[in-house]
């Protein structure tokens, strides 16, 4: 694919689809297209015939529905979210007067806070509250509906103060966090499938009208192939800010959503209304290798001999195909405390590394060092 096949008009076309209740048997009410189910109604695992029937249906919801579904009341528990909420809030406020950078994928870092990784932080913190608050059944419910079994979760709480300004409009994990220049290196294919690795969602911790900035979504968009290659272009910023819709939550909702819907959390234009929201990332068992290889061992091997193959003259081309199955080319999973994505989208992954020592002449020990602190900062 290449950015010459996105057309503004055709997502225009997409996401001008309307969203139809008939679609969705077991919901409870449809708000600007997106579903929302009663999470006090949904059946248990008890129920295995009912459930899986409820899973298919989100499951077609997130893919060929509106991208977006609602669970209204997933944390009927307010005193569990309010304890969970006192625990980031302190962890955060901790972290602040530690001082260190803190990045952000879509906003600009450093104006409200992110606290990375908070599903570590809350086990290590407190375990009891941990088990109570990631028991929640419609977190596995939505995340087996879209990845099935095996899938890892994590999360990272971000908190908008008024006056927050909303995040540019974006396309999630994988290919959402790539520079656009890097889209076009892969097939198509890769671009359908990006988005069924991985499910987003969030849980409100606080009430979230309409004025707080809720999430922005632009329902259906998640069926425009191209739409990887929408970003940063004012022609698609128009159609997205034309069908871009949000609707209010109340503590203790979750909203889950196919990573392709194009989306961005809101304006905080309220007085008061410190906007709390808890990331969910579920992540699929699949896309892993079969065995585990150290990396860092193995470029410490080979760096030599690819230095002396590009002092011989062979074609750059060639040693970045060896470079490639040497080293691990992807910045993530990673530690985005110790490895933030300050100046771009994703912190530098080894290989990358390695390629820029390659090209400086760095010798072995100084590629050794460099790969042991990247190392380190992946660590938790």
């Amino acid at each position: 694919m290449s950015r010459h096949d996105a057309d503004p008009r055709d997502l225009a076309t997409v996401v001008r689809e309307p969203t139809q209740a008939t679609d969705h048997p077991h919901w409870s009410d449809v708000r600007s297209g997106i579903v929302v189910y009663d999470a006090t109604s949904l059946p248990g695992a008890a129920d295995p015939v009912a459930r899986r029937a409820v899973m298919a249906e989100v499951g077609r919801a997130l893919m060929d529905g509106p991208g977006v579904v609602v669970f209204a009341g997933a944390y009927p528990d307010h005193a569990l979210v309010d304890a969970v909420s006192a625990v980031y809030t302190e962890i955060i406020r901790e972290e602040k007067g530690a001082g260190g950078a803190s990045g952000d994928h879509f906003g600009v870092p450093g104006v409200n806070d992110r606290l990375w990784d908070s599903l570590e932080k809350l086990a290590l913190r407190d375990a009891d509250l941990f088990v109570r608050y990631f028991g929640n059944d419609v977190i596995a419910l939505a995340s087996e509906a879209w990845l099935g079994p095996g899938y890892q979760v994590t999360s990272q709480v971000n908190l908008v103060r008024p006056g927050g300004r909303a995040q540019v409009p974006h396309r999630d994990y994988h290919l959402g966090f790539l520079p656009v220049a890097s889209l076009e290196a892969y097939p198509q294919h890769v671009h359908r499938l990006s988005p069924l690795l991985t499910l987003q969602g969030a849980v409100a911790h606080c009430d979230m009208p309409l004025e707080s900035g809720p999430t922005v979504f632009v329902p259906h968009s998640q069926k425009y192939v191209a739409g990887y290659f929408a970003r940063d272009d004012e022609a698609f910023a128009r159609v997205v800010a034309d069908h871009a819709v949000q609707v209010p939550l109340r503590k203790g909702d979750v909203v889950f959503f196919n990573p392709a819907v194009i989306h961005g959390a809101g304006d905080n234009d309220s007085r008061d209304i410190e906007r709390m929201a808890n990331l969910i990332q579920v992540s699929s068992a699949f896309g892993r290798s079969t065995e585990v290889v150290d990396r860092t061992r193995v470029v410490e091997a080979v760096y030599p001999a690819l230095a002396s193959a590009l002092a011989a003259g062979v074609p750059r081309a060639l040693v970045d195909n060896a470079l490639a199955a040497a080293a691990e080319g992807y910045a993530f999973p990673t530690n985005l405390d110790r490895d933030p994505p300050i100046d771009g989208l994703a912190p530098p992954a080894q290989a990358a590394l390695v390629r820029t020592g390659l090209e400086e002449g760095h010798p072995l020990d100084v590629i050794s060092t460099t790969l042991a602190a990247h190392a380190a900062r992946r660590k938790t």
